[in-house]
């Protein structure tokens, strides 16, 4: 194991530490400085890390970070995805890069689950029925109910989000399958909470890699999106793909809007080329009030919230304080991201 030379560090956090996430940060690695403060813009935090910053902790990276921070080595982004930063100069820069991968795991398995549950057993429809003050008749879901025992849900990203839903969809005697970039790297290299996921890769009958897409929007009766954003994913469905789903299928994207064609996917809903849509995240958010999404019956539709849980920041503590152990160490650091790949 390779010893880095300590030396002591300053740390911001633009956001504000409650006393049990300051005492996993400041016990991580002894003699450390942390700095926590409420910013709400990139100009609060341009300012925050100028009278010093060796590590950041932050939703937001300004475009003048390294300006303002010159001796800045290291970012822990308090999300996922890194889509919202490849065009800055932090991203095109030495500075190490980490997400927290792993936090959202039970959070968006859950989330994508319960779009399935909600559409198997037409909850949706039975919600709209009570804002109308309408009872249903039994008859409407004796011909359309069902359960998810048995359905295949195709899991696209098998990150770890994606093996946590394949963890609760197994529970719930589903058949899974899923596509990956390399399908015969099985282990997850990444963070989570003990005790969920998928670490082995065991879960699926069946990983498919990008070229074999086809193959899995053919078996699923639910194609689940978990993908980063990035150059070769944008679009990942689109009229093409949703030709090749059965028609009973759902799609069901919580990673990022642009992953969907959306215009294509509102075609293929009115055609009933597919049966429906669960969607928390857009190609433009907040979805514009003219969109047809809003007034479909066959798609749930949240407002890119299938992240947030109120445990959030103590998770990414627990991860950042790992982290700040393994760089004092000189170990590899949890989550770093290939910039090459964008994730």
């Amino acid at each position: 194991m390779r010893r880095a030379k300590f030396v002591i560090m300053k740390i911001v956090s633009a956001i504000p530490l409650q006393e049990r996430q300051r005492r996993l940060v400041l016990d991580a690695v002894p003699g450390i400085e942390l700095v926590d403060r409420q910013c709400a813009s990139a100009a609060d935090i341009v300012e925050l890390v100028r009278g010093g910053c060796d590590i950041l902790l932050t939703f937001i990276v300004p475009e003048e970070l390294l300006q303002a921070a010159p001796q800045l080595k290291w970012i822990q982004l308090i999300t996922a995805g890194v889509d919202h930063m490849m065009k800055t100069p932090a991203y095109n820069s030495t500075v190490r890069l980490t997400t927290t991968s792993g936090v959202h795991s039970a959070s968006l398995g859950e989330f994508a689950l319960a779009m399935m549950l909600m559409h198997v057993h037409r909850l949706h429809i039975t919600s709209r029925a009570q804002l109308r003050h309408q009872w249903l008749p039994p008859t409407e879901f004796m011909k359309n109910a069902d359960t998810l025992r048995g359905k295949t849900v195709g899991i696209v990203g098998y990150g770890s989000i994606g093996r946590e839903l394949a963890r609760q969809a197994k529970a719930l005697g589903m058949d899974v399958v899923a596509l990956k970039r390399d399908p015969k790297s099985l282990r997850d290299p990444g963070w989570s909470p003990a005790g969920i996921g998928d670490p082995e890769g065991r879960l699926p009958r069946r990983i498919y890699g990008p070229d074999e897409r086809d193959a899995l929007l053919r078996e699923a009766d639910f194609v689940v999106l978990i993908l980063p954003l990035t150059s070769a994913t944008r679009h990942f469905i689109g009229e093409r793909e949703l030709s090749v789903m059965k028609p009973t299928a759902v799609l069901i994207n919580v990673g990022r809007g642009d992953l969907v064609d959306e215009s294509a996917l509102i075609r293929a809903l009115n055609e009933k080329r597919i049966a429906g849509a669960g969607l928390d995240v857009f190609e433009r958010e907040p979805l514009p009030e003219t969109s047809p999404l809003w007034d479909m019956e066959s798609v749930i539709m949240t407002p890119h919230i299938a992240g947030p849980f109120k445990g959030y920041f103590d998770l990414t503590c627990e991860l950042f304080a790992e982290n700040l152990r393994r760089y004092a160490q000189g170990e590899p650091l949890l989550n770093e991201i290939d910039r090459k790949l964008g994730y």
